[in-house]
C-alpha cells in the first residue's frame, strides 16, 4: 500500500507544489488523478518512487519511508512512465532498454529473454528491437517505456499521461493490460487529461487544482459534480453528456470504449 502523510512539497525556488495531501492507494485498484496543468499531478507521483522526498510529511511504499530508501530500492516495486519518453531512455537499442531492469534485477537469461520477447511483440516493437530508441517516434518511444517497465512486473505501475502519440489499437492495448494488472491486485495510478480513455474503466478518480486535493470519487461522481468540473477545468466524456440527456448511468465499468458505445446506443431506442 501507498500512503501519503500531511505530505506538503516546496521546491527549491520557494513555490509550494503539494498541499497537506492525504491518500492512499491499495492493491488492486486503479486510481486516476485528474487536474489542470500546474495543479500537482505530476509532483504527486513522483513522490512516489523516490525522486522527490517531501519537504513535511512522509510517504511510505509497502511500510517503507521514501525518505529512507533510495530510487533504486523502491524501483523493484515501482514502475514509472514519464509523461516525456526522452527523460527516461538511454540503451543503445530497443531490445537493450527492455533487458536492462530485468538485468539490474538478477533475473535470469530465459527470463530475460521471455520477457523482452513478449513485451517487443505485444507494444508493437519487434521490427524496432536492433533500433535506437531516439530513433523512434514519440507514439513508439512510449510504447517502449511501457514495455520495459511492464517487462520486469512491478507491484505497482504509475502511467503519466500513457495516452499521448497513440492510437486506437494501442489505447486499447493499454487498457487490456490495466485490467490485467488489476486482476493480479496489482496498483495503477494514471495521470491523464484522457478523459474519453479514463471513463470506461470507472476507476477512482482523484482531482487535484493548486498543489490540493478537490475531490475523491468514483468516475460517476465527479463527472456529475459540475462544481468539481469548474474548479479542475475538466471536460465531460462525450458519453456522459449523451447518458445525461438520456437519463442513463452505468452500474459497473465497461470492458472497453467500444463496450461504453455500445451500451449507450442499446438505450437509444
Amino acid at each position: 500500500m501507498i500512503k501519503f502523510s500531511n505530505v506538503s512539497f516546496i521546491h527549491p525556488g520557494g513555490t509550494k507544489a503539494l498541499e497537506n495531501i492525504n491518500v492512499e492507494f491499495k492493491p488492486g485498484d486503479v486510481t486516476v488523478i485528474v487536474g489542470a496543468n500546474g495543479a500537482g499531478k505530476t509532483t504527486l507521483i513522483r513522490h512516489i518512487n523516490g525522486l522527490l522526498k517531501p519537504t513535511q510529511g512522509n510517504v511510505t511504499v509497502f511500510g517503507i519511508n521514501t525518505k529512507k530508501a533510495s530510487v533504486a530500492q523502491l524501483s523493484r516495486r515501482v514502475g514509472v512512465v514519464f509523461q516525456n519518453p526522452n527523460h527516461q531512455l538511454f540503451s543503445d537499442t530497443t531490445e537493450h532498454e527492455i533487458e536492462f531492469a530485468l538485468r539490474n534485477f538478477g533475473l535470469s537469461d530465459e527470463i530475460i529473454l521471455k520477457r523482452t520477447k513478449w513485451a517487443l511483440e505485444f507494444f508493437d516493437l519487434a521490427d524496432y528491437a536492433q533500433t535506437s530508441p531516439m530513433m523512434l517516434s514519440g507514439g513508439e518511444k512510449k510504447r517502449l517505456c511501457l514495455a520495459a517497465v511492464l517487462a520486469w512486473e512491478p507491484d505497482v505501475l504509475v502511467l503519466d499521461e500513457p495516452t499521448v502519440g497513440q492510437d486506437l489499437i494501442h489505447k486499447e492495448k493499454l487498457e487490456q493490460i490495466i485490467r490485467l494488472l488489476l486482476t493480479e491486485k496489482k496498483t495503477v495510478i494514471i495521470v491523464s487529461h484522457d478523459i474519453e480513455f479514463i471513463w470506461p474503466i470507472q476507476p477512482r478518480i482523484i482531482v487535484m487544482t493548486g498543489g490540493d486535493i478537490i475531490a475523491d470519487r468514483k468516475a460517476a461522481d465527479i463527472f456529475e459534480d459540475g462544481n468539481i468540473i469548474s474548479k479542475a477545468r475538466l471536460v465531460k466524456p462525450q458519453l456522459v453528456e449523451f447518458g445525461k440527456e438520456l437519463k442513463i448511468q452505468p452500474q459497473k465499468p465497461f470492458s472497453n470504449i467500444n463496450a461504453a458505445k455500445k451500451w449507450v446506443l442499446s438505450r437509444v431506442k
